[in-house]
């Protein structure tokens, strides 16, 4: 018998051991009542190269494998989730994949997100034409269906169609009950939305049932790295179209309850001054942060997270925002997270970028 019981406990011992292996640099809440959403920003360097897929694929391993320990709620993309939506040549401008093994690249690596955790996917304008989002058509709804990760089905409360006139998850609004933050809701849209779209959203916002939601607007293109200017249309031929400046004219500011927009698109090596830009490793050109007031004199945070450009030509370094919503219902703490750095003991002290621009809180007042 005693040999029995000891057999056991080295049993447990090893598997302990084990286990805390696989936790190298195990993230923890701030507050054991807070709950996190996951923003994923630009991972098109990452599906477009096979070399470097896996850290797309590390990357949506590690949320689903945190979603009780941080407590996910859901997660955020921020658009061009593929490099090209229509290509059958591969090898140009350092991409190795068609425009079919991207696309299939990525709906892979969100099945390990599907039946764990609600994903909401603001479409780029990679997702869109033939190369980089001048045209109406796109294979979004083919891969990204309602059906496909049946928590859709506990949360999507509207959707509009897309450009092409498909039903589809381009355009589609969220609901999330919290205990001490409320009724969320999350309106996803397109790439530069269009009029009718941003007019969808604004029903929504000011709609009885949801004029007393907190409301989080995520779209592709908004701000510019850096200076956080609003976007404009960027030589861009999609018609008809809408940009940072008038989307904040027309939904962002008249919508009092909009208090969070996130997006994505800009970045380095684009400057947004006429200067040369920081090297690939600078996360300050590719983050952008501004605050600005409603028309009912709320403050609107306003967030650009991109990646693509990071990690010396890799995609993006693992690099994931991590929005922690705190129990005082009021308070957003968001900080920069690598999986790729922080799963070895030999990397994860470069894991936690701690620069003000890539770690902050955001106050959203009733």
């Amino acid at each position: 018998m005693k040999k029995q019981i000891l057999s056991i406990l080295c049993f447990w011992a090893i598997s302990s051991m084990i286990l805390a292996q696989n936790r190298v640099d195990r993230q923890q809440l701030s507050d054991s009542e807070s709950f996190t959403f996951v923003v994923f920003g630009d991972v098109q360097s990452y599906s477009k190269r096979s070399i470097y897929q896996p850290i797309y694929e590390l990357c949506t391993a590690w949320v689903a494998d945190n979603i009780e320990n941080l407590n996910i709620k859901a997660v955020l993309f921020t658009g061009d989730l593929i490099q090209r939506n229509e290509n059958i040549v591969p090898g140009r401008g350092s991409v190795d994949q068609t425009s079919k093994q991207m696309w299939e690249w990525s709906s892979h690596c969100l099945e390990r997100l599907d039946g764990r955790v609600p994903y909401i996917i603001a479409a780029g304008n990679h997702e869109y034409g033939y190369t980089r989002g001048d045209e109406a058509f796109t294979h979004y709804p083919e891969y990204y269906t309602y059906e496909r990760n049946h928590l859709t089905a506990n949360h999507i409360v509207a959707a509009f169609p897309n450009r092409e006139g498909k039903a589809s998850l381009e355009n589609a609004a969220w609901e999330f009950k919290t205990k001490s933050w409320g009724k969320l809701l999350v309106i996803g849209t397109e790439w530069a939305p269009r009029d009718e779209v941003l007019d969808w959203a604004k029903e929504l916002c000011n709609n009885e049932k949801y004029q007393n939601h907190t409301v989080i607007f995520l779209t592709h293109s908004l701000l510019r790295g850096k200076t956080a200017k609003y976007t404009d249309n960027e030589g861009y031929k999609i018609q008809p179209r809408n940009f940072g400046r008038e989307i904040w004219e027309k939904l962002l500011y008249p919508c009092k309850n909009i208090r969070l927009a996130v997006c994505g698109h800009t970045g380095h090596p684009a400057s947004d001054d006429g200067k040369e830009p920081g090297s690939s490793y600078d996360h300050e050109v590719n983050n952008a942060y501004r605050c600005d007031k409603n028309s009912a004199g709320k403050d609107v945070h306003q967030m650009m997270f991109n990646v693509q450009y990071l990690g010396g030509g890799n995609g993006g370094d693992g690099w994931l925002r991590l929005l922690e919503f705190l129990p005082d219902g009021k308070t957003i703490k968001a900080s920069t997270y690598s999986p790729l750095f922080g799963i070895s003991p030999m990397t994860k002290h470069l894991a936690h970028q701690t620069d003000s621009f890539c770690q902050f809180e955001m106050v959203i007042e009733k």
